[in-house]
């Protein structure tokens, strides 16, 4: 590596407005913040690996039981109905709505949980002290790339809203299913404040030499 190279490594970009710092190290508990925008850059804390490995572990699992438990019940002139995420993206799935139906199960299922998986994969091995598994950057990036696509806690929102105007029209009963998405979208939620991006990198950077 040149010099010239190593100049530029030691460098880091502000994710909103661009502004380049030279890289220092920041003690755990810390935080280094964009001089122009605010926005913080580096916020290592001790234990954030296991911390985010174990959140991300609860959250697939979480998701799991969104996806199959019983969403919704409804009761309506004496007939009972139970949805499930599964029925509610099978719904769309004829003819013209398919694309619809795909978009759903894309952004509440699988990218979510392609995230999660993308981030124990990266992380976990480092967790206990290991080298990153190959590819780990790869998946890291993939993780990082998801972030704004994986909108669980937009699907909470919609069927909060869904479920103010079908209070008048029926009797509407939250299924275990709800509750588990509301505790996916709390833990992630949680997950992504303790995970420093540049730490991460800078972690699996040093791990794989």
């Amino acid at each position: 590596m040149t010099g010239h190279d190593s100049d530029l490594d030691a460098l880091i970009a502000c994710p909103v407005c661009d502004a380049l710092y030279r890289m220092a190290e920041v003690p755990n508990g810390g935080r280094a913040r964009c001089r122009r925008c605010d926005t913080v850059l580096m916020a290592p804390r001790a234990g954030a690996m296991t911390q985010i490995v174990m959140l991300s572990a609860t959250a697939l699992i979480l998701m799991i039981a969104a996806i199959f438990f019983p969403f919704l019940e409804m009761s309506t002139g004496g007939v009972d109905r139970r949805s499930s995420v599964i029925d509610a993206i099978l719904a769309y799935s004829n003819g013209l709505m398919l694309p619809l139906s795909v978009a759903v199960a894309s952004l509440i299922v699988i990218l979510p949980t392609l995230r999660l998986m993308a981030i124990l994969y990266a992380i976990g091995p480092m967790m206990i002290g290991h080298a990153p598994w190959r590819h780990a950057t790869e998946a890291f990036r993939l993780a990082t790339a998801l972030k704004p696509w994986a909108m669980a806690e937009v699907f909470i929102v919609g069927v909060a809203v869904a479920l103010v105007k079908m209070s008048g029209l029926a009797t509407v009963s939250m299924g275990p299913a709800f509750w588990a998405f509301v505790a996916l979208v709390l833990v992630t939620t949680l997950k992504d404040t303790f995970m420093c991006r540049l730490t991460v990198w800078k972690t699996i950077e040093e791990r794989q030499r």
